[in-house]
């Protein structure tokens, strides 16, 4: 189901292929808004949204992204109501149990980012079992963003500076973007590349606001429990058809 056996875009087109963003981060938005048009319950349209999840690693996989970071669950979500924040809770609690043993035998490593703490106690093990099961992977980094707000991120690595600063192991003229990076939640990670966002909604709802300053966006009109590998493919190709500046002149996305 999640196989990673197909070569990238860039390997099938040649040496001299376009390739494809390291690094794609994505708001999975829609599920609600495609249950109620079908007449469904928003819990049906959060398990599709699941499906559409298991598509969209098989789809980076096949397509060359070596980073693929979704939009599991904010830090805003809590204020649910309660037997969706359950639904959402539990279908977390399906697809790891489901589906980590196929991550594993892809080569997908899991990493978690967002608040561990206060999170139910079967819930903060699940994340820690997908990330030391995976640990050794390297076909493709899947990157779960769960309790996860970016606004709170900066302000845990500001509080993390100032404890630094406090003890005098920081000077506070040596507190630049590199030292609020170091204290982000995953620094080893690339910034994206890419963000799209699905349901035709054009913001970026508090997510990974520092590592997505150069990032490029592409928001799709179609729901999440819609995005499949012809939608994935179609982002990828915008992306590719950019200049990317980063302050400069730019060059070619897919450079």
């Amino acid at each position: 189901m999640m196989s990673t056996d197909a070569p990238g875009r860039a390997v099938d087109q040649g040496a001299g292929a376009v390739q494809p963003p390291a690094h794609v981060a994505v708001i999975m938005d829609g599920n609600g808004r495609w249950a109620a048009q079908r007449g469904l319950p928003r819990a049906e349209g959060h398990r599709r949204g699941v499906e559409a999840l298991r598509r969209a690693i098989r789809a980076a996989g096949d397509l060359g992204v070596r980073y693929l970071t979704v939009y599991s669950f904010s830090s805003e979500n809590w204020s649910r109501p309660q037997d969706e924040v359950s639904d959402l809770m539990n279908l977390l609690r399906l697809f790891v149990r489901r589906d980590l043993a196929e991550l594993r035998k892809a080569g997908v490593r899991v990493r978690v980012i967002g608040e561990r703490a206060g999170l139910p106690a079967d819930i903060a093990a699940l994340l820690e079992e997908a990330e030391s099961t995976t640990r050794a992977n390297t076909a493709l980094t899947l990157v779960v963003a769960f309790n996860y707000g970016g606004r709170q991120e900066i302000a845990a690595a500001a509080r993390a500076i100032a404890r630094d600063v406090a003890a005098g192991r920081l000077d506070p003229e040596a507190v630049d973007v590199e030292a609020v990076a170091r204290r982000l939640h995953a620094p080893d990670l690339p910034d994206p590349d890419l963000v799209i966002r699905t349901s035709g909604e054009q913001r970026i709802s508090n997510f990974l606001l520092w590592q997505s300053a150069y990032a490029e966006y592409v928001f799709l009109p179609i729901h999440w429990p819609d995005f499949d590998r012809a939608a994935f493919e179609g982002a990828l190709e915008s992306f590719q058809a950019r200049q990317r500046r980063f302050g400069g002149r730019g060059e070619r996305a897919g450079a």
